[in-house]
């Protein structure tokens, strides 16, 4: 299930984003979508590939990872996102839900560090995102 007022588009500096054509209420489920569940031994492989940008760790405790369908891989990362994401290991399910109120038009964001409030480096210099999306306005 994607709500159908999402939609793909170009973001600044970060390649493709997941964005809204409606206001949506904090705490709204706006995608449940099916993954793909890697074996530790496919996970080691797909590592040393572009797909390493778009796994999530999986499993208790985490040594499997998985490719997430509908949008949840398109989301981009953020260390106060907007919306988090909720894996359900028994469905092989992963969930995407609003944190608080998102206005129409608005970029849906999500913390690749799984917890909302980890502030973990993650694996790309966020420093120079930024500074990539400055130039480019």
């Amino acid at each position: 299930m994607i709500k159908p007022y999402l939609y793909i588009d170009k973001s600044k500096g970060k390649g493709r984003g997941v964005y809204t054509k409606e206001r949506i209420p904090a705490g709204t489920r706006i995608e449940t979508s099916p993954v793909l569940v890697l074996s530790y031994d496919d996970t080691e492989i797909v590592d040393k590939t572009k797909l390493h940008n778009y796994i999530f760790l999986w499993g208790v405790r985490e040594t499997r990872s998985c490719i997430a369908l509908g949008f949840c891989s398109i989301y981009n990362h953020d260390y106060n996102p907007n919306c988090e994401y909720e894996m359900d290991f028994d469905a092989e399910t992963m969930s995407i839900i609003t944190r608080r109120d998102i206005k129409k038009g608005e970029e849906l964001f999500i913390n690749y560090n799984g917890d909302v409030e980890d502030d973990s480096p993650v694996w790309f210099d966020m420093k120079r995102l930024k500074e990539d999306q400055a130039k480019s306005k």
